[in-house]
């Protein structure tokens, strides 16, 4: 055992990454290439000192470590916010999910990004991002943890939108920023409502006076409601869920990053954060359940029907995520951060893996893909470790966290159990589909089915899109210089296996994905968390069910037997059964139509003609009316003045001998007798 990690060392977890992005800004422009090795080697010093944070944490059995107070903010006797360092359990298991998938990410985006024009940009915002999520993670004032919440949102907003040159992107980090603002917007509020009934920012004296009663049920249902609407923004949950899967629009390592560790992560573990208080509501864990439990199912079908490799694991995302929400409002919170632990090292290792398969084929269209495990044999192994742990196999990491959630989802809500259940069996059935279609059969590059664009086609070429911002016109799916058109002798040879800056990471991310689970074999995970609440918490203790197990086994393995009889052994046609259930299809593909509505009837009917027609009315007759009124009025007065400067002298006097008289009349009358 170490010795308890001192506070300059919490400090530099946090500022590593911060340096790393002020070192990258002032890089000179020729030594732009090192931005990848500054941001490499500042994460990976953050995690080894996030390792010593969990040492230290292990040690204290979860309880948070003794950290001085700073203040920050001081306004007379109307505000004062004091700030501290907060290393408990929670936040010890958080710091190494985020340093540690993140440092991984830098060194695959080194391969990945290399020849990009915006290569030192793409690290400085990575560096930004990883700040400000330990940022969120660190401090305990729930002031600061906004505040970081909204830089998290800033830069997720640069980072999806980095190749602002493509419509697609500029338009996916709007709608990302515009859409979460919805959800900020209630956790806003909720901060200042807290403050006025707590008069304090601090996270443990909010749980304290949560659980001794000393704030009213009512204003701590709202409360949780508004916490629960900034994380439902966030941790893209129905119906702020919209903004994630054009999210995609970013790099890849980017998606890796934002889906694994970083903003999707946020929302649940401000919820688990908030946990103590959502207890004293259970209206508000009955609504963070069910909605957790639709995001889950409804995202799940919706991955069933996907093309777009990314755009699968996307949906798998925003589902697990919606598994991780269900179990915190069930009451498990011990089984909803171990999933959120264990699915951000195999989720980021399918997204690096999606990566290295676009680098291979320019394309994420499954439909272009085919017969890869031949020529990508490691990507195609991590591939299948990382859709085993996230179907839920034994004994892989996932098996374990996701029995947890079943276990005490039968235990406490049925209906949230058999949701769960089923979007186990989809889970399973939608990453094998995507496995078989990518990596078996013959490999299928051609033109694009639904655009016509053509594609390489040659056995010596890998396919490339014609369509402006169809995908990343990186130089490394190229295969050329930055610039470089795909016609360029160098842009064509036939798919291949990825180089090692990505294919190490590739391998490092799947011990964990195997592994990561038995890290609560010992109840190791579960004495952090548990040691991170305060006195009178309550958490539904986690309890092997040999039952559940078994099922949550055999409904899995039935979604992988279907998806090898469709799309490998091709027993029965995927376009018979399209066809057969267009309606449900078609549904499902145009994701609920939500897109539509949003687009057309809330932004464009609500916001543009309804609310823009009524702002428009008021500034056309209130606001423009008053301004012009006031012209006019002096217009009008003008004009009946001036026939008063005629330059007659008679005139003149008329007027003065007139205004005498009635000044002379007007101080007899007012005068007193």
């Amino acid at each position: 055992m170490l010795d308890t990690i001192p506070e300059n060392a919490v400090w530099a977890i946090f500022f590593l990454p911060l340096a790393s992005l002020l070192v990258i800004l002032f890089l000179p422009r020729s030594q732009a290439t090192a931005a990848g090795v500054v941001a490499a080697l500042c994460i990976g010093a953050a995690f080894v000192l996030s390792l010593w944070a969990l040492d230290s944490s292990l040690q204290a059995d979860g309880h948070p470590l003794s950290f001085s107070s700073h203040e920050w903010l001081n306004v007379g006797d109307v505000l004062e916010v004091n700030v501290a360092l907060n290393v408990d359990g929670l936040t010890a298991v958080m710091l190494v999910v985020v340093t540690s998938v993140s440092f991984l990410v830098q060194i695959y985006s080194m391969g990945y990004m290399k020849g990009d024009g915006g290569y030192w940009r793409y690290f400085a915002y990575m560096s930004l991002f990883t700040a400000s999520m330990l940022g969120l993670i660190l401090f305990n004032s729930i002031l600061m943890v906004y505040v970081f919440w909204e830089m998290v949102g800033l830069s997720s907003y640069l980072l999806i939108g980095f190749w602002f040159h493509r419509p697609a992107a500029a338009a996916a980090a709007k709608k990302a920023f515009l859409v979460t603002r919805f959800g900020d917007l209630g956790f806003l509020m909720a901060i200042l409502l807290i403050y006025v009934h707590a008069g304090t920012f601090d996270i443990a004296a909010i749980q304290d006076l949560a659980i001794a009663g000393a704030i009213g049920q009512t204003v701590l249902t709202w409360f949780a409601l508004g916490v629960f609407a900034g994380a439902a923004g966030k941790s893209a949950q129905v119906p702020l869920h919209v903004w994630l899967p054009d999210a995609m629009e970013g790099p890849t390592p980017v998606s890796a990053l934002i889906h694994a560790a970083t903003m999707v992560a946020a929302g649940v573990y401000l919820v688990a954060r908030m946990f103590p208080v959502f207890q004293v509501s259970p209206d508000a864990m009955s609504f963070a359940g069910a909605i957790g439990g639709l995001t889950a199912l409804s995202a799940a079908m919706i991955g069933v029907v996907m093309v777009d490799i990314k755009r699968v694991l996307a949906y798998s995302t925003i589902s697990q995520l919606g598994y991780m929400m269900l179990a915190l409002g069930i009451g498990a919170y011990v089984a909803a951060i171990f999933h959120l632990f264990t699915h951000a090292f195999f989720k980021a290792l399918l997204f690096l893996g999606s990566g290295s398969i676009n680098h291979a084929t320019n394309t994420f269209d499954m439909r272009l893909m085919g017969g890869l495990r031949k020529t990508m044999p490691i990507t195609f192994i991590t591939f299948v470790i990382g859709s085993l742990s996230l179907a839920g196999f034994f004994p892989l990491a996932g098996f374990w966290s996701k029995d947890e959630i079943l276990s005490d989802a039968w235990a406490h809500e049925r209906y949230l159990f058999y949701i769960a259940l089923i979007t186990a069996g989809l889970t399973a059935f939608y990453m094998f589909r995507a496995i078989f279609l990518t990596f078996f059969g013959e490999y299928r590059g051609g033109a694009e089915p639904e655009t016509g664009a053509v594609v390489a086609t040659l056995s010596n070429q890998a396919p490339v899109s014609t369509e402006p911002g169809g995908f990343e016109p990186d130089p490394v799916q190229a295969h050329a210089a930055a610039g470089a058109p795909h016609t360029a002798p160098e842009a064509h040879h036939g798919p291949h296996e990825s180089p090692w800056l990505m294919v190490l990471p590739l391998i490092l991310l799947s011990f964990p994905a195997i592994l990561a689970g038995f890290a609560n074999y010992n109840h190791d995970i579960e004495h952090l968390l548990v040691g991170a609440l305060p006195e009178g918490a309550e958490v539904a203790e986690p309890t092997f069910r040999m039952g559940v197990a078994i099922a949550a086994t055999i409904v899995p393995a039935v979604g992988v037997i279907l998806a090898w009889a469709i799309y490998h052994a091709k027993v029965i046609s995927a376009e018979s059964l399209a066809r057969l259930f267009r309606p449900v299809h078609s549904l499902l593909e145009n994701k609920y139509y939500l897109d539509v509505l949003y687009e057309r009837v809330v932004a464009g009917f609500l916001f543009h003609k309804a609310l823009g027609g009524a702002l428009a009315t008021f500034e056309r007759y209130i606001v423009d009316g008053a301004v012009n009124g006031a012209a006019t009025s002096v217009r009008q007065t003008a004009s009946v003045l001036r026939y008063l400067q005629s330059g007659q002298f008679q005139t003149y006097g008329a007027l003065a001998f007139s205004s005498l008289v009635f000044t002379t009349v007007l101080v007899l009358v007012l005068s007193p007798l």
